[in-house]
């Protein structure tokens, strides 16, 4: 793991249209998808930081696609260690 992807929606159906469109994009991989409460999803990607950066990019465009709303991403590369504990 080189890289750490994070993409912040609100509904489920936008979260699983960015998650498609990242896979499709790049060659990237789940971490997880955790519901955060009030509608909030975020998706969590991990990859080379070339791919997951290609990914976050395509990724915050699809919640405008299906009528969601992007909250936040953010890509963290080479991440500490001790991060790889929390996710």
């Amino acid at each position: 793991m080189s890289a750490i992807g994070l993409i912040e929606t609100r509904g489920l159906t936008a979260a699983i249209e960015a998650l498609d469109s990242m896979a499709k994009a790049a060659n990237i991989r789940l971490v997880d998808l955790k519901r955060v409460g009030s509608g909030l999803i975020t998706v969590i990607i991990e990859g080379d930081v070339a791919d997951v950066s290609a990914a976050i990019e395509v990724g915050k465009l699809a919640p405008d696609l299906t009528g969601g709303e992007l909250i936040s991403s953010n890509v963290i590369p080479r991440p500490h260690p001790e991060l790889k504990k929390i996710l």
